[in-house]
C-alpha cells in the first residue's frame, strides 16, 4: 500500500527560532521553513526529511527521535561538544555511559544528547 509513498518522521518543539538555530547552526543541517509552519530538516546522508513543529504543550519525548549515523562517534562528540553540545549521561544496571557521554558495548557504539526542547537525538557509529 505504502510502496510508492514518501514517508517522513516528526516531532514536536516548544520554540521553533531556537529549534531553527541549533539545528542548522549547531547540527550544520540543512533546515528550510515550511508553509506548514514547521521546519523541514535535510540532510546530506539520504533518506527523507524530518518535519519540526511547534507545539505549545510541548512535552519532551522520554526516547530517541532522531539518530545521526557518523563513522566515528568519538569525533563527533568532539566536534559537537565544541559546539556546545553536552552529551547525557546514563549510569544504569544496562546502560553505562563514559566520562564523555558515550555507551561501549553491546549494540552500536552511541551517545545521546538533547535539543533545546529537550528532545534526545543521538550520533551512533555506523557498522
Amino acid at each position: 500500500m505504502f510502496k510508492n509513498t514518501r514517508a517522513f518522521s516528526s516531532f514536536s518543539v516548544d520554540d521553533l527560532k531556537k529549534a531553527k538555530a541549533f539545528y542548522g547552526q549547531t547540527l550544520g543541517l540543512d533546515v528550510v521553513e515550511t508553509k506548514e509552519n514547521g521546519l523541514e530538516l535535510r540532510h546530506a546522508g539520504g533518506g527523507g526529511g524530518v518535519f519540526v513543529y511547534p507545539k505549545p504543550n510541548h512535552v519532551p519525548a522520554t526516547f530517541t527521535v532522531l539518530n545521526f549515523e557518523v563513522p566515528n562517534v568519538d569525533e563527533a562528540v568532539d566536534n559537537l561538544t565544541k559546539r556546545g553540545v553536552k552529551f547525557e549521561m546514563y549510569d544504569l544496571p544496562n546502560l553505562k555511559t563514559d566520562q564523555r557521554g558515550v555507551f561501549r558495548g553491546e549494540g552500536p557504539t552511541i551517545a545521546w544528547f538533547k535539543d533545546p526542547a529537550g528532545n534526545i537525538l543521538s550520533v551512533l557509529e555506523a557498522k
